[in-house]
């Protein structure tokens, strides 16, 4: 019988707990928002420092924000490497492997074709360059998209794909670093496949891959947790630095991605997860923490741990195909950034200059959007796919430079729906395969998605 004390000390501790929407990561991220609107509205209202520069409070939620997505794409190339690797070593227990790889790619065009094609329906209803205000020409952007140069970058230029890049600022150097995505991709695919056909000799190596990416992972579950504080920070920082002003002359544009990118997310998802006899409300439910977190992030690469985890834990796919859909979506897979929001600002573009656009331009917009997704990968994705579809267009490439001002809002919502697409193909592929577990699809959302594996295992 436990003594009265030890009684006393449990139910003290008990009182104390916190209720579970107050630690739970949903609500968290919210409270994130609504701190961030709190505070950019603050350091908006607050004067500028004495020697013209931004604000202290502007200063800092900039540097919280951006330290944020720095510390969530720190371990991409190693969360990659050995997510891919094990992928390949793990779907020798998954049957069909091959048909799972090709009904993804089906899947992923196909919801492609569908967003690309609401995106030109909503631009020529919107006409949004007819009703825009803004004024010069732009600037072409730096970097560029190609045909060729995704063909020469499917080639790593190095093992891990880094990229260095030397600029001389003032006299003063400096290098930073980057790396392909798709690349790093084409590397893991043939390291995973080479160790299956090395046979048992290149297990030791199979089973230091998996312990590297489940401490990889641990690693980057507590930077996600974390993430209440970017998003307060991330948010903050987009109030008081761009704001309504921002927006002013391309409201319309701005309006009209934003009701594409609604209606992928709040229409087509939902009837294509209704097709397949799931249930929206459970998708919706399990796939948020990740929608949540690419919106404020504006990083699908960022989001991959999370979006990965939910589309295993919440959605029940099983994790040797997870494992490898969720990678490939996360650089391939684009319905915002290379589908509505090309289509859309092709048509602005073309209305702002006057070019008329024939049947034929429209086809290729949809080409382009459907296959070219994959030519960005690893790059800056939106800018860089509208540029490929404006050069395949012939429009002029500074109708980039016009559209710069809303870039960083309108990417919010285009990350959202891509991290949600990303984890609706591979959820929708595992029902129509017949290995979703829906036991767990389908089970209330009680648990912590960071919860351990072997937690869960236990539980």
């Amino acid at each position: 019988m436990p003594s009265p004390a030890l009684s006393t000390r449990a139910e003290t501790t008990s009182r104390r707990r916190l209720p579970q929407w107050a630690t739970s990561f949903g609500p968290q991220i919210v409270t994130g928002l609504v701190v961030g609107v709190i505070l950019g509205l603050v350091a908006r209202a607050m004067p500028v420092a004495a020697d013209g520069n931004e604000n202290w409070l502007v200063g800092t939620v900039h540097t919280i924000g951006s330290s944020y997505v720095k510390l969530l794409t720190v371990a991409v190339i190693p969360l990659v490497f050995t997510a891919i690797v094990s992928s390949i070593a793990n779907l020798r227990e998954v049957a069909n492997a091959a048909r799972l790889a090709v009904q993804t790619l089906l899947w992923f065009a196909i919801t492609a074709f569908i967003a690309v094609v609401i995106g030109i329906v909503i631009g020529l209803v919107t006409q949004p360059g007819s009703h825009t205000t803004v004024t010069g020409t732009g600037k072409e952007p730096a970097t560029t998209g190609s045909w060729w140069a995704f063909v020469t970058g499917l080639v790593p230029s190095n093992f891990l794909g880094l990229n260095a890049k030397t600029t001389l600022t003032e006299g003063a150097a400096s290098t930073s670093l980057s790396f392909n995505v798709l690349q790093l991709l084409v590397v893991a695919a043939a390291i995973g496949i080479a160790a299956l056909k090395v046979g048992a000799k290149a297990e030791p190596f199979l089973q230091f891959n998996a312990s590297l990416l489940a401490i990889v992972q641990k690693v980057l579950w507590w930077i996600i947790r974390l993430a209440p504080i970017g998003t307060a920070a991330l948010i903050a920082n987009a109030v008081a630095t761009y704001g309504w002003d921002a927006i002013g002359s391309l409201g319309w544009f701005t309006a009209a991605v934003y009701i594409g990118l609604a209606i992928v997310f709040l229409v087509v998802y939902p009837v294509l997860i209704r097709a397949h006899g799931l249930s929206v409300r459970a998708f919706y439910s399990g796939v948020w923490p990740a929608t949540q977190l690419g919106f404020v992030s504006r990083s699908s690469i960022g989001t991959l741990p999370l979006t990965e985890r939910v589309t295993e834990r919440n959605l029940g796919v099983p994790r040797e195909y997870a494992s490898f859909a969720v990678p490939l979506g996360s650089t391939t897979k684009m319905d915002g950034c290379a589908a509505v929001y090309p289509a859309i600002a092709a048509i602005f573009v073309a209305e702002f200059y006057g070019v008329p656009l024939s049947f034929t331009d429209y086809l290729l917009i949809i080409v382009v959007s459907v296959i070219g997704s994959a030519a960005t990968a690893g790059t800056t994705g939106a800018t860089v796919m509208l540029t490929l579809t404006l050069s395949t267009l012939g429009l002029p490439l500074a109708g980039v430079g016009l559209l710069l001002a809303v870039e960083p809002i309108v990417d919010m919502g285009r990350t959202a729906v891509n991290v949600t697409g990303q984890a609706l193909v591979p959820t929708i592929v595992a029902k129509r395969e017949g290995i979703l577990d829906e036991s767990r699809y389908n089970a209330e959302r009680t648990g912590d998605p960071f919860e351990d594996d072997e937690a869960v295992a236990a539980a």
